[in-house]
């Protein structure tokens, strides 16, 4: 088998030799995707499909790299990097190099292998799409997942239809039935509905599983002509529907070793029209049984329990088989190869007995339509009747030639002339010749009785004495030997039994029928007397081989007899072992073309010319030892050689000491049942039997004896292990009580000692903890003190550099009073005049105003004086009114003197709020020095009690002459004001005085 890792690599080739699959397990090549980037090391591979020829499929690992793999042009090339998982893949029918694949998020994408370009994208599905199935034509595509399923149309890559299910049903699979156009649909509840493809109208539905099925179906397998429906799930039963008839037509049970079908696929046939016959089954194992629906045989399966399948897809035309294993590597299987012994060439269908004389019938009256494995007659005209001939035996005829002809239609001497021809049969053919040589029943019904009583008690642990490396190989030859145990008590006893079968099962372990079959033909005729001296060799059949040796080699049967080496030494190890131990495959093949073509004695003649073909490395060798290490073991010996010899020794042996007189010709297995074997001494093999079973009767009391004693002794030793368990605890315990007490004084001894030297250590701490105060605290003095020292140092300089500024300050100030000075007295100045001229003004407005209103009076009086003379006459009446006019007048001028002192007064009083808020803002240097930064830290060396008391601003140690000169002018300043004030408040009071 070869093994191509696909690494890193791109591209290359898949084979770099010719592939040549065994028989056994067909496989062509092994795929491995390994990586160095990514964790694990080797990708898995998820799915695999193949495209419309056959020959080529793609294959998805978990990583989202697709390959297209070209079995016919020998390369793979690496189409797409999806970087996620892809859970199905799916050919374009119609364009061969596009392809669709469904990933982890639920899209579904379509790439092209040529161009390596997405073509579309499809979304849609809520949930991971577990199948793709496309429609013959190429156009529709059904997608299917666990809720839904969807009808696309590729040539617009837009969805057509939605099929929507309640969530408690649930889907199994969608798809469409090959070469029609429905679609059949299947569900979790085993319901099951076919549907028109382009008006989605129910055609039918296949009625449920009969009564008493439990089965479930979860897998569902198509025939290429789409009648027939396989249907699987957790269960050893397959159900096949004929859907043109929408029922149920036959239950196929598989062995029980299968517990659950993971996978259904029909292997396609080119011969069958479509019909297929073969249906591969992958089980829980991990293999895939191939069957046939119609005879229900088992033909070949591919995948071991180590090596299971995860998954398999078949190639159109039935090539090949791409599975992926459990262990995410890839598997492409040869169905030739696989299939290469059950697949033999059809009898002849018409075997011509004895030609007609030409005017009997005319060849146009005979009309027959031929039918594989039968002949038709033609149909009787009415009018004529044909006349016949009975064929009578003939004879003194050969009866040689009825012999050699086999059921097959084969002829054995014939197939003899062939061999002696080419000294092999061809391997294509090997296993046809043998099981036609044969005449294999294939009793179906007797093996399978025998196989069913299990496993025999002989062969329980095979494995210990025979370590078989294949796990399978050790099965099928356990199997086989309790079927032959089964048949015949004898084998249940025989140590040879093994070697002599092995052979035959690691040949035919694909079909275990025809190695038991095989092998019991070969005990039955080639081990003819071999079992008269159970448990003995065959002391008749190796005096034979000793006869004959004696005859064509006395020398070297002396030399034998000289070393003591009799023929349990040089013949029994051959046959017992049917020669595989000293040949190799080829060889011993080779040989039993030649053992199964001729009489039984041609394997007794083997074994005397393997010997006399040996003699000179045998008559070289002393040591009993060599001989039986030559027997044991390969040696330079040509088969050819010995097989020609053998053919000499049957013809030239004398017919006394000739084996075939002694031995019967071949008898063939009976159908049906298989014959009874008791061609051994069936007392010893009783007495022996009932001797084992007495030993083992007696064993198995010896056993359960023993048992009970060594129950009873274990329950003895038990309760005294716990008696003196008990008292060792109980003595532990005082003894751990006294060591603890020992323990506690010499603690309490430790715990004083310790108290003491922790008092004294103490007190010595004390005495270092008060040293190192007092220390500290001479230390935090010193420091303190220097701290202080240097506060004191620092606030002199700030001392210093304050007064310094001081100084510059009052000299600056000094000046600027100075200049202050000088225009305050020049506003002042301004001020008076401003005021005299406003006095000036509101005089003169009085005085106006003072004589307007006596020339009013005056006026009024005169008026009143000459009423009051004109109208003296009027008398008291008019004397009121008058006193009344006057009253009215006084109030009238006292009402405007009074408005007129109002607005005299508040225009008096805004001209001196003007000048005294100017006034105000004359000290503006003071009120900047108060603000300024120099003040707060003055202030802070010096009392609040120091400053004076009028101004606020400036401190007694200023000099004393600023202080007079600005005290002086703020007098006169509030003197003026005063005056001013006083003034103006009279002259409101007083509105007809003059202000001067």
């Amino acid at each position: 088998m070869q093994s191509t890792d696909l690494g890193n690599k791109e591209s290359g080739k898949i084979w770099h030799r010719k592939p040549s699959p065994a028989t056994h397990d067909g496989i062509i090549v092994n795929i491995v995707h390994s990586t160095s980037e990514y964790h694990p090391k080797v990708l898995r591979f998820l799915n695999v499909a193949f495209d419309g020829s056959g020959d080529s499929f793609i294959a998805g690992d978990h990583q989202g790299n697709i390959y297209v793999f070209d079995l016919h042009g020998n390369r793979f090339n690496l189409v797409q990097r999806t970087a996620q998982a892809c859970t199905a893949l799916a050919f374009n029918l119609r364009r061969k190099s596009e392809f669709l694949v469904a990933l982890a998020d639920y899209s579904i994408k379509c790439f092209d292998t040529v161009t390596k370009e997405l073509v579309s994208w499809m979304r849609g599905h809520e949930s991971s799409v577990c199948s793709i199935s496309v429609h013959a034509s190429g156009r529709y595509a059904i997608t299917t997942s666990s809720d839904t399923a969807q009808l696309w149309d590729l040539d617009t890559f837009q969805r057509k239809r939605k099929l929507n299910i309640r969530q408690s049903v649930g889907i199994q699979k969608v798809f469409f039935l090959p070469l029609s156009n429905t679609i059949l649909s299947c569900f979790k509840d085993n319901s099951i509905f076919a549907w028109e493809c382009d008006t989605l109208f129910c055609k039918y539905q296949l009625p449920g599983p009969p009564e008493g099925s439990n089965i479930l179906y979860k897998v569902f397998a198509v025939t290429r002509d789409g009648r027939i429906l396989a249907a699987g799930g957790k269960s050893n039963h397959l159900h096949l529907w004929c859907l043109e008839a929408t029922g149920l037509f036959r239950i196929i049970q598989m062995p029980a070793k299968v517990r659950a079908v993971r996978h259904l696929e029909f292997l396609p046939d080119s011969f069958d029209a479509g019909s297929n016959q073969v249906l591969g089954v992958l089980s829980q194992d991990g293999i895939m049984r191939f069957v046939n629906i119609q005879t229900c045989k088992l033909l070949f399966e591919i995948g071991t329990v180590e090596e299971g399948i995860s998954s398999s897809v078949i190639s159109p035309h039935g090539r090949y088989i791409a599975s992926i294993m459990e262990n995410g590597s890839l598997n492409v299987y040869s169905v030739q190869a696989l299939t290469q012994e059950i697949n033999k060439p059809p009898p002849p269908l018409v075997k011509v007995i004895e030609d007609l004389p030409s005017n009997t019938v005319s060849s146009s009256n005979l009309k027959m339509k031929i039918m594989p494995g039968r002949v038709q007659r033609p149909a009787r005209c009415k009018e004529s009747k044909i006349p016949t001939r009975v064929l009578k035996q003939d004879l003194t005829g050969d009866l040689e030639n009825k012999e050699n002809e086999l059921s097959e239609g084969l002829n054995k001497k014939r197939l003899q002339i062939l061999l002696k021809g080419y000294g092999e049969y061809p391997t294509k053919y090997r296993m046809f010749i043998w099981r036609s040589l044969l005449q294999l029943p294939e009793n179906h019904t007797a093996f399978s009785s025998l196989v069913d009583k299990g496993t025999h008690a002989a062969y329980l642990s095979l494995q210990k004495k025979y370590p078989i490396k294949s796990r399978k190989l050790l099965r099928v030859l356990q199997r086989t030997l309790s079927a032959l145990a089964h048949w015949s008590a004898i084998f249940s006893d025989t140590p040879y039994l093994p070697l002599l079968a092995f052979p035959f099962v690691k040949l035919f372990q694909n079909n275990q029928l025809i190695c038991f079959e095989v092998v019991a033909t070969l005990i039955i005729n080639w081990c003819q007397h071999w079992f008269e001296y159970f448990p003995n060799p065959p002391i008749n059949i190796l005096s034979m081989i000793e006869n004959v040796l004696a005859f064509h080699d006395k020398e070297l049967l002396q030399h034998f007899i000289d070393r003591d080496i009799t023929s349990q030494v040089y013949a029994w190890p051959l046959l017992e072992t049917l020669f595989s131990e000293v040949l190799t495959r080829e060889e011993w093949l080779r040989l039993f073309d030649n053992i199964f073509s001729n009489h039984p004695s041609f394997l007794l003649m083997t074994v005397v010319a393997y010997s006399t073909c040996s003699r000179a490395p045998l008559l070289n060798c002393t040591l009993k030892n060599d001989f039986e290490y030559f027997f044991h073991h390969r040696n330079n010996l040509d088969i050819n050689v010995v097989i020609r010899e053998v053919y000499h020794l049957m013809e030239t042996t004398p017919a006394d000491i000739h084996p075939n007189s002694m031995l019967d010709a071949f008898v063939a297995l009976t159908k049906g049942q298989y014959p009874i074997f008791n061609q051994y001494p069936k007392f010893i093999v009783d007495y022996q039997t009932r001797e084992w079973e007495r030993i083992r009767n007696d064993e198995l009391d010896f056993l359960r004896e023993r048992q009970t004693v060594e129950n009873m002794q274990a329950e003895v030793d038990e309760q005294r292990a716990k008696d003196e368990a008990w008292y060792q605890k109980q003595e532990l315990l005082r003894r751990a009580e006294e060591t603890r007490r020992e323990i506690l004084l010499q603690e309490e001894e430790k715990m004083a000692q310790q108290r003491q030297r922790l008092a004294a250590v103490k007190r010595e701490l004390e005495i270092k903890e008060i040293h190192l105060q007092d220390a500290a605290r001479r230390r935090l003095l010193k420091l303190q003190q220097d701290q202080r020292e240097m506060e004191l140092r620092r606030l002199e300089d700030e001392i210093e550099r304050k007064v310094q500024m001081r100084d510059q300050e009052i000299a600056a100030t000094a000046k600027d009073l100075e200049i202050r000075q000088l225009e305050l007295e020049a506003q002042k100045r301004l001020y008076e005049k401003d005021l005299t001229t406003s006095q000036e003004a509101v005089a003169k407005e009085i005085r106006e105003d003072t004589d307007a209103h006596r020339r009013k009076a005056a006026l009024e009086e005169h008026m009143f004086q000459k009423l009051l003379e004109n109208s003296q006459m009027g008398g008291r009446r008019a004397q009121r009114w008058k006193e009344a006019e006057e009253k009215e007048f006084h109030l009238q001028s006292a009402k405007k003197a009074s408005a007129l002192s109002d607005a005299s007064r508040k225009w008096f009083l805004r001209q001196e709020t003007s000048a005294a808020l100017e006034h105000e803002e004359m000290p503006w240097l003071q009120r900047q020095y108060m603000d300024s930064a120099y003040l707060p830290q003055t202030s802070r060396l010096h009392d609040v009690s120091d400053m004076d008391p009028s101004t606020h601003i400036f401190s007694r140690n200023y000099p004393t002459e600023w202080n007079h000169m600005e005290h002086d002018l703020l007098k006169n300043v509030r003197d003026l004001r005063r005056r001013l004030t006083a003034r103006a408040r009279n002259s409101c009071r007083h509105p007809h005085l003059l202000v001067t």
